[in-house]
């Protein structure tokens, strides 16, 4: 055989077999579809998929970052609680310690309170007369009748009268 007859039958043998090919994709094209109309219902169906596909991706992504942002206010709120739980516990502690202040002043008072009893009330009276009224009202408060009573029959009738008012609506704390 001449080199152009090996030529001319290798082109005819792939001009066949590329027709018998295209025969074959067409026989499997017809099998699978009967209508262009079924072709474009599938390529439909396959475009729905994709995007169903890439729907629940994104929905996966968003479900993480929404259980990390769920993460992150649930430990704001753990140091928001924690937090809160530290104020209680000052609150607490200041609340002793104003109790604890409120009564040594109470002490302190008393003790003044018993000083003022022991002074003659002209003297007594005279040194009221310089204080504060809520801390003359207090001393007053502190000391017997007997002797609150003398002091106050010392002391001008119009700081008296002060003090009387004063006394009458101390409140204890």
């Amino acid at each position: 055989m001449t080199p152009i007859a090996k030529t001319l039958l290798t082109i005819t043998a792939a001009f066949i077999l590329l027709q018998n090919g295209q025969a074959i994709a067409e026989d499997v094209e017809k099998d699978t579809f009967s209508s262009v109309e079924e072709r474009r219902i599938d390529s439909t169906i396959l475009q729905e998929r994709a995007n169903i596909r890439k729907e629940r991706e994104d929905m996966d992504l968003h479900k993480k970052e929404l259980k990390s942002l769920e993460e992150g206010v649930d430990k704001k709120l753990a140091d928001i609680d924690r937090k809160l739980e530290e104020l209680k516990n000052l609150q607490k502690k200041i609340e002793a310690a104003l109790v604890a202040k409120t009564a040594v002043e109470k002490k302190r008072i008393e003790n003044l309170a018993g000083i003022y009893e022991k002074m003659v009330p002209a003297k007594a009276a005279l040194a009221m007369s310089g204080l504060e009224q809520k801390l003359a009202a207090d001393l007053l408060a502190s000391m017997k009748a007997k002797a609150a009573a003398k002091i106050l029959d010392q002391i001008a009738k119009q700081k008296a009268t002060d003090l009387s008012t004063t006394f009458s609506t101390l409140q204890l704390e």
